[in-house]
């Protein structure tokens, strides 16, 4: 676990920066070193994505897509403050996760299936099911599909002037040359 102060410094981003984020992606606060890497790791994500010229409102809509779509298949019953961003930071499977928040939906993401009706709560069931009071997984799916496939098109535009300005930094970096010390007149 880490400290917001080494939050702060693995992410290379000020506190007040990181404090924007957590209130603009409504992320919980807490004291003390209780952050996890899977919420670094989160915000790792957000900060990548913003490199490439990503809008954050952006990024806002497809979080609250994909934190709806868990909440629909149920992960967020759980009991973690954290279960809609647990899982970042995994590796594995990338074809079948989330954009944001890295969340292995265990199938492709296609779009055409998924797993619904996994409830990890001891809640009493709900009076309708969630489909018939308009909450569809599988819609809230297609639209942050189409949200995610926009940023990926993005970034794949944006990678080649990424490459070039890391290079072209590359040279800045060096040191400067020293001039030799010549004869003397």
């Amino acid at each position: 676990m880490h400290s917001f102060a080494d939050m702060a410094k693995a992410l290379n981003r000020s506190p007040i920066y990181l404090t924007g984020l957590q209130k603009r992606f409504e992320l919980p606060v807490f004291a003390g070193a209780s952050y996890s890497a899977a919420y670094i790791a989160f915000l790792c994500g957000i900060i990548a994505l913003r490199t490439f010229d990503i809008a954050e409102e952006t990024l806002r809509d497809l979080w609250q897509l994909e934190k709806k779509l868990l909440q629909l298949l149920h992960v967020d019953s759980i009991g973690s403050p954290t279960w809609f961003l647990d899982a970042c930071g995994a590796t594995t499977h990338s074809e079948r996760r989330l954009l944001l928040t890295n969340h292995d939906l265990g199938v492709p993401l296609t779009g055409g299936e998924l797993q619904t009706g996994l409830d990890f709560a001891d809640s009493p069931p709900e009076l309708f099911p969630g489909h018939d009071m308009g909450e569809d997984a599988l819609r809230v799916l297609r639209e942050g599909l189409k949200i995610r496939a926009r940023i990926l098109a993005a970034v794949a535009t944006e990678l080649p002037h990424v490459r070039t300005a890391t290079k072209w930094v590359k040279f800045l970096a060096k040191p400067p040359l020293r001039s030799k010390p010549g004869p003397r007149n």
